[in-house]
């Protein structure tokens, strides 16, 4: 249905990039346009949650650049999910991010809210894009506007992890943009169609290398094994800009784009025709449990967090590859549950090193008893994220494996089952640690700003909240199964 409201979901985040440096010299002002924005992002995006679940959803169309080619906004059930997602979180990030440069006094502030508005802003087009060309513009918006926030703290650590991103994401951009033409030659279309635009009779040595392009292109964000290096690398942003990558924005546009690839460009059909679905199954399969075990070895937390992050993002890439109603649904419920544990585990590390100046799991003895607060949302969405029931962890890994299960596919259910006990391995000791070991000596630790602690409880919270009624505050879970069933009632 045509509409202007996919196209208004954009502007928020717009409005906010053009008045953030003019407000630059009045952080005040400037943190309002950046807090009003993203509160309107999340009330427009709700607003076209109704029509996803309904039918085909809203359409937007920007510029017809050519017959058959056009910039166009779609929000289907699986867009309006990621769009939420990033929405919810930004207005959440956004307030943390006021308590954490104004208690660090980070420089270069006015630039790091800007490009945090031109970020989430790419990531909704991303989400809401009806095409493989619109889906590749705001893809390679979202890599520069995101390269001035990994580099934020101008060192050359930060510089050397600014150059290994770009050349990451960049290749891979290249890869994309190859698959976006060769999807043209071989398909006759760029739009994204459930159940895919390929059809199965296809020569299958094209549907091989177009598949590679478009997989290779999205891979990267998604951080695949061995295409993950730029992530744990990346970690030496600030702690908001690490959130970002691994919850908001970046890695989740990564994984949304495998989705929509193999969904609704490649096809379930063709990929499992060409036998690639099987190799993408493996590449996922061994990412999520080389990565649980390179967490293991971590003792700095955000690196930690950074290779968990690695590991539970192939979750989904492993649920789309298998392709059954009950993998797809958890993959892109999975995409929100993630989202939101992820970002409450980063927060509590970034208020730790507010409150401490400690980044060390070796270091986090005791600190409970200084950090009620802080630390007792990690150890909730440490445990969510393991799969801990009734929290949205284990509604996910429930669908995940009934889903892989459900397709004959046991080495990827043990695989699910492994992964969360190496969760609990790499997260339970620093839990036990931080409460059940005496208390630092340091007798004026104490809980850091209510700017930086009320999200860190609002995300924790909603870990919970998402495992006992995932539709609220978006109708999740029913937009995830409607994605689902629109890829696979296209066969």
């Amino acid at each position: 249905m045509p509409s202007l409201l996919p196209g208004a979901a954009l502007l928020p985040a717009l409005l906010a990039g053009l008045l953030i440096p003019w407000s630059g010299r009045a952080p005040n002002l400037r943190e309002a346009w950046s807090l009003l924005a993203a509160a309107a992002q999340c009330a427009v995006v709700a607003a076209l949650a109704p029509a996803a679940l309904a039918g085909p959803g809203l359409e937007t169309r920007l510029l017809d650049l050519s017959p058959g080619v056009a910039l166009a906004l779609r929000a289907d059930a699986l867009g309006v999910v990621f769009a939420a997602l990033s929405s919810g979180l930004w207005l959440l990030t956004t307030v943390y991010s006021i308590g954490y440069v104004r208690s660090l006094g980070e420089h270069a502030q006015t630039r790091y809210f800007f490009c945090f508005a031109v970020a989430v802003g790419a990531a909704v087009g991303v989400a809401l894009a009806a095409n493989l060309l619109t889906f590749f513009l705001f893809y390679e918006i979202l890599t520069v506007a995101t390269y001035p926030l990994v580099v934020h703290k101008e060192t050359p650590a930060a510089v050397r992890a600014g150059r290994v991103y770009l050349a990451y994401t960049l290749g891979a951009g290249g890869a994309l943009l190859a698959g976006v033409a060769a999807t043209w030659v071989v398909a006759g279309t760029l739009e994204f169609r459930p159940g895919g635009v390929l059809d199965p009779a296809t020569a299958p040595a094209a549907v091989l290398a177009l598949g590679a392009l478009l997989v290779l292109g999205v891979a990267v964000k998604a951080a695949v094994m061995p295409l993950h290096a730029w992530l744990p690398l990346a970690m030496i942003a600030p702690t908001p800009v690490s959130a970002l990558l691994h919850a908001v924005a970046v890695v989740k546009a990564g994984v949304f784009g495998v989705l929509r690839v193999v969904g609704y460009v490649i096809g379930p059909d063709a990929l499992a025709a060409v036998g690639a679905g099987g190799v993408l199954a493996a590449a996922a399969g061994a990412t999520i449990v080389l990565a649980s075990l390179a967490a293991l070895g971590q003792d700095n937390l955000k690196r930690l967090l950074a290779f968990s992050t690695v590991s539970q993002l192939s979750y989904i890439v492993l649920g789309a590859a298998l392709a059954t109603p009950g993998t797809l649904t958890g993959a892109v419920q999975h995409m929100v549950n993630h989202g939101t544990l992820k970002i409450s585990l980063f927060f509590c590390a970034g208020a730790i090193y507010v409150a401490t100046g400690r980044e060390r799991v070796s270091e986090l003895g005791g600190i409970g008893r200084r950090l009620p607060v802080t630390m007792g949302a990690f150890a909730v969405a440490a445990l969510a994220l393991a799969g801990t029931p009734p929290a949205a962890g284990f509604l996910s890994k429930w669908y995940l494996i009934g889903g892989a299960i459900e397709g004959g596919a046991w080495p990827a259910a043990l695989v699910y089952l492994s992964s969360s006990l190496l969760n609990l391995a790499y997260f339970f000791p620093i839990v036990v640690a931080a409460f059940f070991r005496p208390p630092p000596a340091d007798a004026d630790l104490r809980e850091p700003s209510p700017l930086l602690v009320a999200p860190v409880a609002i995300t924790a919270g909603a870990g919970v909240l998402l495992g006992l009624a995932p539709n609220l505050p978006v109708a999740f879970l029913d937009l995830a199964a409607r994605a689902a069933g629109d890829v696979l009632g296209a066969r």
